[in-house]
């Protein structure tokens, strides 16, 4: 399910995004925004575990699966 939601944005914002669609590099204006949003919430989750780790240290029982996975493709990231 997805809602639509109406955003104001600088005209150089928007030529920005729209010179992303005219290169191929997005498919449309919310395809880019959306690819763009989905980035900022990996950011800020990771930024969240990187503020845990320092609080925390290494959990040992994970050290050798993040090792295994840190090298596996991942096709949802950019």
């Amino acid at each position: 399910m997805s809602t639509q939601i109406a955003v104001r944005l600088p005209e150089e914002v928007v030529e920005f995004v729209d010179a992303q669609v005219s290169s191929g590099a997005a498919k449309s204006r919310a395809d880019f925004i959306w690819h763009a949003l989905k980035r900022e919430q990996r950011r800020l989750v990771a930024e969240q575990d990187a503020a845990i780790y320092a609080r925390h240290g290494e959990d040992p029982d994970l050290v050798a699966f993040a090792k295994h996975t840190a090298h596996l493709p991942n096709a949802e990231l950019d």
